[in-house]
């Protein structure tokens, strides 16, 4: 690790006496980011988990999302990342570097405080600005565990003692100067003791190694600590390094690992208060990073997991229903699997197993006294009606439809995908059309927004089938607005619906000769059949309003979900903001 005085780097101060075109300039170059809406394309950003392997640094790129391509700006005059890029194991110490410097630079503090005081607010620098306004200096830096030398009278003089010798309060040997350290608190022990101490405090995973004095909150300078450990123990001083760059990634709210499996060794970085957020690893998995489950949206992430939970049960459900009837008394299911018509339940009570009827215990093998089903009867609502079937009657009409998107995104994103591209190559190689239609970006477009949008309405369902199922608490006094918000929130579903599959079967039409061919890939263009110009032009225009209608009502379905139906749950809840391509697909950070 380097010292304190390595990498210079440029910071910005935040003087109030600052000239004015400066300050002018400086937030031109980096205006922030505009606030977030319900309907807007942006996400939030949240915690991280902890317990991360040590061996996962080797390899590591981390990669950063930022609600603003062009930058992302701290305030209070911080440092501003200017676009995306992965960085190695080497550059991983850069990124780290960058917020500590700009912490050091603005509190005019050590190295080893600046990673105490970010560990503490778990590397958000906006937290210690808040908190900077709030407390001040001296109280902040003292509720973190930092001691300033300045303010500490044992330890004016630095980190060594400056005259006569000194005597250890652990091994109380008198030893001559060169033989003990003193750490920002004041404190002073001999090397051998401090070194002890390093090295049981490295073996046991502490990454922020506290002051041997009783009830002292100071934490020991890196620089002395990695040169005793260097001395005796060279591989507890590695692996103290490597603990310093593993805090950047397991304290720092803004990082998380992706969640791929097999682990692709990279982590991800959103912008600071970016919690709730979709994020596209460059593996190509994309997850949610409040929660690190697979990409969600518009089903919040409380939601999610009951949905997959439950989803896991959705063959025996059909099976059930197929095959099994319900006891009138106890609802449980019976399956009959020989014998006549007339069925005990485990509850004693009698039933038809053709209609599922309460009857007697008398009976032949072919009538049962007192009953007759073969008459079709209209039977008044809450009389007759099964309770737990119709629950999973319910559970089977979500589930049939959010299987049915699900499955209808894999086959237009496996089938129609490659088509697509053929067409968009059959169209930049036309020299029979106009240069200006030979771009064939709006049908990559127009795809793009058929494959999120089919993910939308499939997770639309799992999102329904608890917001409108009674599971979820909500207040009694919005029991009213709960039903005029389902109105329109299944209005919203059903035209989406219906301009999704016509924009699938537009699309599936713009590529017939091509669909049907097992690689795409290998057929030259010269085989794919040319479209007439006015069939371009009519398929162009048809494909690219049914691409804005698509993507404007997902937008208005994320409105409806966040500012309409989620504020009636009891217990609070939200959802990524909606993108029309999709989760923000993460950029490699330069080193």
């Amino acid at each position: 690790m380097a010292s304190d005085d390595e990498d210079e780097c440029g910071y910005f101060y935040d003087d109030e006496d600052a000239d004015e075109d400066g300050v002018a300039a400086f937030e031109d170059d980096a205006a922030p980011p505009p606030e977030r809406r319900a309907d807007y394309t942006g996400f939030r950003g949240g915690g991280i988990g902890a317990g991360i392997a040590a061996d996962r640094l080797c390899g590591l790129r981390i990669f950063v999302c930022t609600p603003n391509p062009s930058s992302f700006q701290i305030r209070k005059g911080g440092r501003c990342y200017a676009g995306s890029a992965a960085i190695t194991q080497e550059s991983l110490y850069t990124a780290q570097k960058q917020d500590l410097s700009t912490v050091m630079n603005l509190l005019n503090i050590k190295q080893h405080q600046a990673r105490a005081l970010l560990i503490h607010h778990r590397w958000k620098i906006d937290g210690i600005c808040d908190c900077f306004d709030r407390k001040g200096r001296e109280r902040m830096l003292r509720d973190a565990g930092i001691v300033l030398q300045e303010n500490n009278s044992l330890a004016s003089g630095g980190s060594r003692i400056p005259v006569g010798s000194a005597k250890c309060n652990v091994c109380f040997e008198e030893l001559p100067l060169n033989s003990v350290s003193t750490m920002d608190c004041g404190h002073c022990f001999c090397n051998d003791c401090w070194t002890e101490h390093f090295n049981t405090s490295v073996k046991s995973g502490k990454k922020q190694i506290q002051c041997m004095e009783v009830k002292c909150p100071a934490i020991c300078d890196e620089g002395t600590v990695r040169c005793l450990l260097f001395g005796k123990y060279p591989e507890m001083a590695k692996r103290f390094d490597r603990f310093l760059l593993e805090s950047y990634l397991e304290d720092n709210d803004s990082v998380k690992w992706c969640p791929s499996a097999p682990h692709c060794g990279r982590a991800i970085r959103v912008g600071a208060g970016e919690r709730y957020c979709e994020v596209e690893c460059p593996c190509g998995f994309s997850f949610c990073f409040n929660c690190a489950a697979q990409a969600h949206s518009p089903c919040p992430c409380i939601i999610w997991d009951k949905w997959n939970a439950k989803n896991t049960d959705s063959e025996n459900i059909k099976w059930i229903l197929n095959n099994t009837k319900s006891c009138p008394k106890c609802f449980k299911p019976i399956e009959k699997d020989g014998g006549c018509n007339l069925v005990r339940c485990k509850c004693g009570q009698y039933l038809c197993y053709l209609c599922g009827g309460p009857t007697g215990q008398e009976h032949t093998w072919s009538s049962i006294a007192g009953h007759s089903c073969n008459r079709f009867k209209e039977e008044t609502a809450g009389k007759s009606l099964d309770t737990k079937r119709q629950q999973l009657q319910r559970y089977t009409h979500y589930c049939d439809r959010f299987k049915i998107h699900g499955g209808s995104y894999k086959v237009e994103m496996e089938k129609m995908g490659p088509a697509v591209a053929q067409r968009v190559r059959l169209l930049e190689s036309d020299l029979n059309l106009p240069f200006a239609m030979r771009d064939g970006d709006w049908l990559t477009r127009a795809h793009r927004r058929l494959l999120v949008s089919r993910q939308v309405l499939s997770r639309s369902y799992a999102f329904a089938f608890y917001m409108f199922g009674g599971e979820l608490r909500t207040r009694p006094a919005d029991q009213a607005t709960l039903g005029v918000a389902k109105n329109l929130f299944e209005d919203q579903q059903e035209r989406l619906e219906h301009h999704v599959e016509h924009l699938s079967k537009v699309l599936n039409a713009g590529a017939p000769a091509v669909h049907q061919v097992e690689n795409l890939s290998k057929v030259p263009v010269a085989h794919v059949p040319a479209m007439p110009e006015a069939e371009v032009v009519r398929m162009k225009q048809e494909t690219v309003t049914l691409a804005k209608t698509v993507e404007t009502l997902c937008g208005e379905m994320y409105k409806c979900i966040q500012d309409e139906l989620l504020p009636l749950l009891v217990e609070p809840m939200s959802i990524a903001a909606y993108r029309p391509d999709g989760p923000d697909k993460a950029k490699e950070l330069a080193a």
